[in-house]
């Protein structure tokens, strides 16, 4: 499990605010909050050979907007060893 917090630049903040766009982030609109993340992560040894992991992520403010989301990601990876 882990838990994350990021923020921005007060300049950066006020570049989104005025419509720039950076990446992934940037719709012309921006209300700032730091953007926070939980982790849940678990790993599942089907054989020696073989492993599957299971993956969780609540986002609170993706992009560091709080108009958007929260955003919950589920993911499953599998791995294999030959």
């Amino acid at each position: 499990m882990a838990y994350a917090s990021s923020w921005i630049s007060a300049g950066h903040v006020e570049y989104l605010r005025l419509g720039g766009v950076d990446g992934f982030i940037g719709d012309g609109n921006l209300r700032y909050r730091p953007e926070q993340v939980v982790d849940i992560f678990y790993k599942l040894r089907l054989l020696p050979s073989a492993w599957m992991t299971l993956d969780y992520q609540h986002i609170a403010n993706p992009a560091y907007n709080a108009d958007r989301g929260p955003v919950d990601v589920y993911g499953v990876r599998a791995h294999f060893e030959f």
